[in-house]
């Protein structure tokens, strides 16, 4: 009866490590490939973009569209004027936004309302330089978190007030993956929140890194079941003590 049960049980335990291993590959495969097709690799050469991201850095960035950009969102985006590579740049304005620096207590404004941005380099000033720009319609205002050694928005005042088309974006930078100590999501800018149209929404990355170790863990799990099972038999076997 013993002998029927264990063997019961073997089978019962084969049959949900062999779905285990099936169900983690599954997530592992397709949160890879999932995030293949969702999200691009860059990496930031400049020092324009510090402290949230170091020159060097890799990030990840969104597949979108200009459509989905909101204020706040540090992008990734080319255009003739600003040069012939891909630039990361954070949106301050879209269409229809008078942008200016610097208030009275040294902040940006948006449509006259003061913006707090704890991601700038400095402590100073929003920018070492006064500027106002009105933006046009379907076009956006992108600025460097580095305000003192940006090439941005405000060194193309005079070419549509310095803004590029939205139809420019090609990507949303979502987190920093690489060095290790500086990885982490971006956050979305809290003090844009409040203006017309919010922030912009995370993307999936986050599900898709929870599917991976998930999936990781289910194979590895499964796939370790045969082994310590085998061992545990031979362990309870050689502790049989032999009648007479």
């Amino acid at each position: 009866m013993g002998g029927a049960q264990r063997r019961d049980g073997g089978r019962t335990g084969r049959v949900l490590s062999g779905a285990a291993v099936a169900v983690g590959c599954v997530l592992f495969l397709g949160g890879f490939l999932w995030g293949a097709l969702a999200y691009r690799p860059y990496t930031v050469p400049t020092d324009s973009m510090t402290p949230t991201i170091a020159p060097g850095a890799r990030v990840l960035a969104e597949r979108i569209d200009g459509a989905e950009v909101h204020r706040g969102d540090v992008v990734v985006f080319q255009d003739e004027v600003w040069g012939d590579v891909p630039m990361i740049k954070r949106v301050v304005g879209v269409g229809g936004d008078t942008v200016a620096c610097c208030d009275r207590q040294g902040r940006m404004t948006v449509n006259g309302r003061p913006v707090e941005e704890p991601y700038l380099q400095n402590a100073g000033p929003a920018s070492p330089t006064g500027f106002s720009a009105t933006v046009p319609k379907d076009q956006l205002f992108l600025l460097g978190d580095h305000r003192a050694d940006s090439v941005d928005s405000r060194s193309h005042l005079a070419k549509d007030q310095g803004a590029v088309p939205r139809g420019a974006v090609s990507a949303r930078v979502e987190a920093v993956a690489w060095p290790t100590d500086s990885w982490g999501m971006l956050a979305r800018p809290g003090s844009f929140a409040a203006l017309p149209g919010g922030t912009s929404r995370p993307g999936p990355l986050k599900w898709l890194v929870v599917s991976v170790v998930a999936g990781a863990a289910l194979v590895l799990g499964g796939a370790a079941y045969g082994p310590l099972a085998r061992l545990l038999t031979r362990r309870r076997a050689g502790a049989v003590v032999p009648d007479g």
